[in-house]
């Protein structure tokens, strides 16, 4: 009780802090005097920061559109960080943190974490395409390890961008054998989890990467570092370099399952998601798990079952619309059930999941091409029809659309 009552007493003379300089800062240009709860890295970091960035922006900046399959499939870090996968994912889980990797722009290739920290992250573009370098999103600890090639810390309002005052960063830079900085470690959690020992921990985790770089063969390019492309929205089929990949049904049941959790899955709960109470051998589903990783070239890690390879799906970028209220790409690429054949109970949950929330961003959109476009597949769905109505100027020939569609609806 004592640590998380000096955790909000320090956080709110940060606060104080931040509200009191901050606007100086940005009329002067400069550095004011005071801010001695600041340390000067920080308050020097805010200066720089504020030629660029806006404190009250909400999150990252996206590089190359989000897509950075490429840039972690020839990253030097990728081979490391795979061999540590399961480490980074169980810390992460068990301490409620989310781990990140970054290149050396500062753009995360890689994260790790439990969902609900990771749903949470993902709200500031704490996710794979953000871009976290000072220019881009202020003062943080990935930027301020990039800038000094130190570890770094920074806490709640020590955070130029306010969207982040309710967070708490732990970093280490990961370096090549020449001392070049290759990247930057992170793990980050709400303020009130704030712990000394994540420091720690997370230099820790740097120095194994650094050494595993060092002392370990690395990955050739090769011809198939293409991402694979999962289609299970209406088909099941999954496709590399324009040539499908052998995989039974069985297997494209996990690989979906694998890409919609990118946090992985305990060996136990993915078996329960593929099989359910059906009685299988150990020995049926390791070799299924075997025959993914080969298609894969090793592309599963192992003990947490979880994607190490570059992959796309067009139900991952669904539910990534719909995150982001982009009913229009949602739309656009659900293309029916997923994976229709399967009776497997995660992909059956999974379904479910996905129908209800296309079917209310539908519902709760203002633009009647949204309901007129999903009724085309829902033809019994009295209420969308209804609604498009509803939207339809009385003017409007696409009407007459709505009203037989209705009609049929309720007749039936």
């Amino acid at each position: 009780m004592s640590q998380r009552s000096d955790l909000r007493r320090r956080r709110a003379a940060l606060e104080n802090e931040w509200s009191r300089l901050v606007p100086q800062m940005r009329s002067a240009g400069s550095r004011p005097g005071g801010g001695e709860a600041l340390p000067d890295a920080v308050t020097d970091s805010w200066v720089r920061s504020l030629s660029s960035v806006d404190p009250r922006r909400d999150s990252a900046p996206v590089t190359d559109g989000g897509a950075v399959h490429h840039r972690w499939s020839d990253s030097p870090l990728r081979h490391p960080v795979d061999g540590l996968a399961d480490e980074l994912h169980s810390i992460a889980e068990d301490a409620g943190f989310v781990t990140a990797l970054t290149d050396e722009s500062g753009t995360i290739l890689w994260t790790c974490g439990g969902r609900t920290m990771r749903r949470r992250a993902e709200r500031v573009n704490f996710a794979p395409g953000g871009r976290w370098d000072e220019q881009a999103m202020g003062t943080n600890a990935l930027s301020l390890a990039l800038r000094t090639g130190r570890p770094s810390s920074v806490f709640s309002a020590e955070h130029l961008v306010t969207a982040l005052h309710d967070w708490v960063c732990y970093c280490a830079p990961v370096h090549d054998a020449d001392g070049r900085v290759l990247g930057v470690l992170d793990m980050s959690t709400t303020w009130d989890r704030s712990n000394p020992l994540a420091m720690s921990t997370v230099r820790t985790l740097a120095a194994t990467v650094q050494a595993r770089l060092r002392t370990e063969p690395q990955l050739r390019p090769r011809d198939t570092t293409d991402p694979v492309r999962l289609t299970c929205l209406g088909a099941e089929q999954a496709v590399r370099n324009a040539a499908p990949l052998p995989l039974r049904p069985r297997q494209l049941e996990i690989l979906t399952l694998l890409a919609l959790e990118p946090d992985g899955y305990t060996p136990e709960r993915l078996r329960e998601a593929v099989y359910g109470d059906r009685p299988v051998t150990a020995s049926t589903f390791k070799a299924e798990i075997s025959h993914l990783r080969r298609a894969l070239d090793g592309g599963v890690a192992t003990r947490r079952y979880a994607l190490t390879a570059p992959l796309t799906c067009d139900a991952a970028e669904v539910l990534r619309a719909l995150e982001n209220g982009d009913t229009d790409t949602a739309l656009r690429l659900y293309r029916g059930p997923l994976l229709p054949r399967s009776e497997a109970p995660g992909i059956e949950e999974w379904r479910t999941h996905l129908e209800v929330a296309v079917r209310e961003a539908v519902l709760a959109s203002a633009r009647p091409e949204h309901a007129l476009r999903y009724g085309e597949r829902a033809a019994y769905d009295v209420e969308v029809h209804e609604h498009a109505l509803r939207l339809l100027d009385p003017r409007d020939t696409r009407r007459a659309v709505a009203a037989g569609r209705l009609t049929t609806a309720l007749r039936d």
